[in-house]
């Protein structure tokens, strides 16, 4: 574990792999150092904010060496489930890539829950990891426009694009979700921490946008729009962060080593992200 200054409230801690990221994170949001106040996780840092006048900088790395970075179970959060009409333009070479028929793909994408490990490249933009443990290269030659709602998979990562966007990723589906809406709060959909569970749908219906209270600690009801299933009967419980205000939109991962050509140019122990090509 490096850790490093990035202000007088920000440290920038660096683990070895994904694994130890979503590790240290997953201790960290059960049990909170005092004075933390916000953690973004990346593919390989974890950026945390803390409040001086409770924590000194100091203090703050010794709690943060002391604990174990061996990987956590990731078992816990929230989960979600997303339709999706799995008619993507690179399904069949997806499952050649895999030695797969087309319909195990699908089964397989479905059958496992995938973890939003963090997010970044675009606002809403979840890199999904675990699940069905595929590995696939990206395209050779990016795309130049995907649609927004596309479900795609590059190296180890699946992924939903939240606007129209260029991008290298291989397109298995589509899904009718708003990843990201400016009129919800927030306006991300997905959270690092939070869990994912694709359906297969025949169709792909009208795209909708999950409404949200606008306050995520209220008490007022809110109904989830059709097709948008959540695992805790409590709506509200899905878009509640317990141990840390966490604010994933600001994170910009530094590339997955395995996952494909290095899309950052570093500076030092941060990097400028250039998003997936």
């Amino acid at each position: 574990m490096n850790i490093f200054p990035v202000n007088l409230s920000t440290v920038l801690v660096e683990l070895e792999d994904l694994s130890q990221t979503l590790g240290l994170y997953d201790q960290l949001q059960r049990e909170p150092i005092r004075g933390v106040t916000t953690m973004i996780p990346a593919a390989r840092t974890l950026l945390v904010t803390f409040i001086p006048g409770r924590i000194s900088v100091e203090a703050l790395s010794r709690e943060l060496r002391a604990r174990p970075i061996s990987g956590g179970s990731h078992q816990n959060g929230e989960l979600i489930e997303i339709p999706v009409c799995y008619n993507g333009e690179d399904l069949d070479e997806v499952a050649r890539l895999l030695s797969l028929s087309t319909d195990e793909v699908i089964r397989r994408h479905g059958a496992h829950d995938y973890q939003v490990a963090f997010c970044g490249f675009a606002p809403g933009f979840a890199y999904l990891a675990g699940g069905a443990g595929f590995d696939v290269p990206r395209r050779d030659t990016p795309r130049t426009r995907i649609p927004a709602g596309s479900v795609a998979l590059a190296g180890t990562f699946s992924g939903i694009y939240p606007t129209d966007s260029p991008g290298g990723w291989q397109l298995i589906g589509t899904t009718p979700l708003e990843m990201w809406d400016l009129h919800r709060e927030p306006a991300a959909l997905l959270q690092p921490g939070m869990r994912v569970r694709f359906n297969a749908t025949a169709d792909a219906p009208e795209r909708v946008s999950a409404s949200v209270p606008a306050d995520i600690k209220g008490d007022a009801e809110t109904t989830p729009p059709p097709g948008l299933k959540f695992s805790n009967p409590d709506f509200r419980a899905f878009f509640r962060i317990s141990a840390v205000k966490v604010r994933p939109l600001r994170a910009y991962p530094v590339p997955a080593r395995s996952t494909s050509t290095p899309c950052a140019v570093p500076i030092g122990p941060l990097a400028i992200p250039q998003g997936p090509r």
